[in-house]
């Protein structure tokens, strides 16, 4: 039997999945009725993003597996590389 991760993986050809990331900061900010959540994964630049209802305790310093796919979004005139976080999981 396909697990949850492997059926969204063979749906959507773009979408990306590591296991075992190690957060480096994780940020939340209010966005309306939603929180923005920015997470940075040790030995990469790009920052992951994910909207959620509520506020999470800190993930900083914790193992993460990721399911996301690679976007980029304009920020005072330059294009950066971001990750939009489809699933997230604690180890």
């Amino acid at each position: 039997m396909k697990s949850p991760v492997d059926k969204l993986l063979n749906k959507h050809d773009n979408l990306i999945h590591s296991d075992g990331k190690k957060v480096q900061s994780h940020t939340q900010r209010d966005d309306g009725e939603w929180i923005l959540h920015t997470i940075m994964i040790e030995g990469c630049d790009a920052p992951f993003k994910f909207r959620r209802t509520k506020k999470y305790k800190s993930l900083k310093g914790q193992q993460v597996n990721l399911t996301y796919y690679p976007d980029s979004e304009s920020v005072a005139g330059f294009e950066i590389e971001v990750m939009r976080v489809v699933r997230i999981k604690q180890h």
